[in-house]
């Protein structure tokens, strides 16, 4: 664990090119009833790579014992082997895909955390960030409990363990009415699988079935690749519960306004993913048409900053009737063996991962879409790059409001001073990035795209708190007289 007051530079992540993006910290998977429960995992981790590339983990149970695998990298790495697959015995199963914060990338770390507690055996994979972790953890050590990793996840499982509460379900509802922040988690027991969302519903869950097993995933398209159906999404503040007795439904939290974080939406999800009924890529492109409403602006194409532009980019071209080209190529088979040694050419950076299509760039006048601004590192680049291609004009248009505040809420974002947004105006913002024009849509554009008249401002429906500060839960460990504004990614690896 990272102490408060710690203030040494962040390592380089194992992701040098994609330094300069937000990143979710990770997806679950459960699956019960299936004789294959482990492969449809593997199969469903492998949709959720997205999610997390730094460790991935597996714990499955065979009606008497619970047979486990974790390891650093990625899923078609972790569970190549055969040998890995026939001891991952079990008709139930839970899996977990992690991408690292701060500090090293260990085996301690990655999910599912497994403990043998008075009641059995017990796994735990979650997707969030508790915002009291910190102090919870504090107060359990005092009392005695042993921790084995610097994750918030396992706060969760010690206070479970030394719940009074009567049954296991009791006791996760328990331990889960004492934490802040967010999460979406699955669990596994003897008696089958529990899967729980906060009661904002800031991060997604979803359940599936296919045939007469039940599935719980952070998105539908883990769903999509084992041909399950989605049958709707976990509702905030509920938790399901599948044994071989059916599946059970308990709301554990008041109702109250739901929250799913704005980004699930601008970025992290895979396009042909569902949230909350909402199509994440008619999303994007809608996104891109507000803006092209809100700030268009004259040229000969519109280029996608690509992947993750390519929706939105298609919705402006298409609202602006400007033609829509690849004038940026992305190489997809850039490996962290080949860069991460290399410190020498680290400084290509870009150029080892996109590379400009000059046929459709020179001489014209560009619209690059990206879908938001961090640092800012990499849209220097990638604009130097178009201009040396001969384009006339580059004019720069992100579909996401400036990203002025850190996320406490399970996203790996940069502390809030190295944020280019929170440093600069969009006007200082536009010279330094080196573009023509810059402009990211408005807060209340980015509602319109998603089906809103307009922001709320005594009650935000989304977590837009990156965008305007507006934080949906109490942030305990920040407010702590110990811990001071340090963000809760230098405190804790996170889930």
């Amino acid at each position: 664990m990272t102490r408060p007051g710690d203030r040494r530079a962040r390592p380089l992540t194992t992701h040098p090119l994609d330094d300069d993006k937000l990143h979710e910290e990770c997806g679950v998977f459960a699956i019960y009833g299936h004789d294959d429960a482990a492969a449809h995992t593997v199969l469903g981790l492998h949709a959720l790579q997205h999610r997390g590339q730094e460790a991935a983990g597996i714990v499955a149970f065979d009606g008497q014992h619970f047979n486990a695998h974790r390891d650093l990298g990625q899923v078609g790495d972790i569970f190549a082997s055969p040998a890995v697959m026939a001891r991952l015995k079990g008709y139930a199963a839970i899996g977990h895909n992690r991408y690292s914060t701060t500090g090293d990338t260990l085996i301690r770390n990655v999910q599912p955390l497994f403990a043998d507690l008075d009641f059995g055996g017990f796994a735990l994979a979650h997707n969030g960030n508790l915002t009291n972790a910190y102090l919870l953890r504090r107060a359990l050590v005092k009392r005695g409990s042993l921790f084995q990793s610097t994750m918030d996840t396992e706060v969760i499982i010690h206070l479970i363990a030394t719940s009074t509460a009567g049954t296991v379900y009791d006791r996760v509802v328990d331990a889960l009415q004492q934490v802040e922040g967010a999460f979406s988690l699955v669990a596994l027991t003897a008696e089958g699988v529990i899967g729980v969302r906060d009661a904002l519903g800031v991060r997604p869950l979803v359940l599936g079935r296919l045939g007469e097993s039940y599935i719980m995933t952070s998105e539908t398209c883990a769903l999509d690749i084992i041909g399950a159906e989605h049958v709707r999404d976990v509702e905030p503040g509920e938790m399901v519960v599948v044994t071989s007795e059916g599946l059970s439904s308990y709301r554990i939290f008041p109702k109250q306004p739901s929250k799913p974080c704005i980004f699930e939406y601008i970025y992290f999800s895979r396009p042909d993913s569902e949230s909350d009924g909402v199509s994440i890529y008619e999303a994007r492109k809608q996104i891109g048409r507000e803006l092209a409403r809100e700030s268009g602006v004259p040229a000969d194409v519109v280029v996608p900053v690509p992947d993750s532009g390519v929706p939105s980019a298609l919705g402006y071209s298409e609202e602006a009737g400007i033609p829509f080209e690849l004038g940026i190529i992305r190489n997809h088979y850039v490996g962290r063996t080949f860069i991460e040694p290399a410190q020498e050419i680290r400084h290509l950076g870009v150029k080892l991962k996109h590379n400009a299509n000059r046929a459709k760039l020179a001489g014209k006048r560009v619209v690059l879409v990206d879908d938001s601004i961090v640092r800012g590192t990499t849209s220097v680049k990638i604009v130097e790059m178009v201009r040396s291609a001969g384009a006339s004009e580059v004019h720069m248009r992100i579909a996401s409001p400036p990203t002025t505040h850190s996320c406490f809420y399970g996203v790996d974002t940069p502390e809030r001073e190295q944020l280019l947004a929170h440093k600069m105006t969009v006007e200082d913002m536009r010279s330094y990035i080196g573009v023509d024009s810059l402009a990211f849509i408005s807060m209340n554009g980015l509602y319109r795209a998603m089906g809103q008249h307009a922001r709320n401002p005594n009650q935000p429906q989304f977590c837009d708190a990156c965008f305007t500060g507006d934080y949906p839960t109490a942030l305990s460990d920040l407010t702590d007289g110990d811990v001071g504004q340090l963000s809760l990614l230098s405190m804790l690896k996170s889930a």
